[in-house]
């Protein structure tokens, strides 16, 4: 099954205006600014469907995103900014820790930190509680494209070992500039939703626009082959190919007799 509808819900900070549904949940988490809007957005081919914002710690709700009707993506307020005082960050910890106590169909919580960083003590601290209630500690390294190969390999490494993590997590290195990671993401949810017994599963999401390549050695970094438009197309025509080299040589020899002159 292919995505073919995903919609904003609700915003909402209190029990009461939750969504009444028994839908199941998968919820992001991590610090402002670390990329959540932008991953939601690049994972189900919508551009602006979760805002994002130039300023760290503006979103302050939880944020609700139906997809197709099988199952919800949910968006936790970001923490960690420093502009901030104590007491809203008080504040968004009350926001979060009442959305993971008491959402029955939330079936997992999902860690972003930036692969450019090693975790901050929030992130470590989110980690732990995410763990404390019972979820795999599944962690998404966002921004990959900013690194090379070696240097994300290492990443990954350092966060594993920063967070503590243990046999039942796992990292996912992902770019939403670049989509590299975007169906390891969604092999990960299926996997959640066929453990926990729920009828749901999506197929990788062919965009037209982009195509998703393997990591290229030449220069360690995620490529994207973007779409023919009409002179590149022309290029990789054949006879066009042969028309160009035969132009070519014709140069070259005018070029060798003016050089004999």
């Amino acid at each position: 099954m292919k995505i073919k509808r995903s919609s904003f819900v609700t915003s909402a900070v209190k029990i009461e205006q939750y969504p009444d549904t028994e839908l199941s949940e998968i919820a992001f988490v991590g610090r402002s600014n670390v990329g959540k809007s932008s991953l939601i957005n690049m994972l189900l081919n919508r551009n602006g469907l979760a805002k994002t914002s130039s300023t760290p710690g503006k979103t302050r709700l939880v944020n609700f995103f139906d997809i197709d009707g099988k199952f919800t993506l949910v968006d936790l307020p970001g923490y960690g900014y420093a502009k901030v005082s104590k007491s809203q960050k008080g504040e968004w910890k009350t926001i979060i820790d009442t959305y993971l106590s008491n959402r029955k169909n939330l079936i997992e919580v999902v860690l972003l930190v930036d692969s450019r960083h090693e975790p901050t003590d929030d992130d470590k601290e989110m980690y732990n509680w995410i763990k404390m209630y019972g979820y795999n500690g599944i962690v998404i390294a966002t921004k990959a494209d900013k690194l090379s190969k070696t240097k994300l390999e290492k990443s990954v490494r350092s966060i594993s070992k920063s967070l503590g993590m243990d046999s039942r997590g796992f990292i996912i290195p992902v770019s939403s500039e670049t989509r590299f990671g975007k169906y390891d993401v969604w092999d990960a949810f299926n996997e959640l939703f066929k453990v926990n017994n729920y009828d749901v599963y999506f197929e990788r999401q062919d965009n037209k626009n982009v195509v998703e390549n393997d990591l290229i050695c030449n220069d360690d970094v995620q490529k994207v082959e973007k779409p023919l438009n009409k002179k590149n197309r022309r290029r990789n025509d054949p006879e066009y190919k042969q028309k160009m080299k035969l132009k070519k040589q014709k140069e070259a020899r005018k070029n060798r007799k003016k050089v004999k002159k």
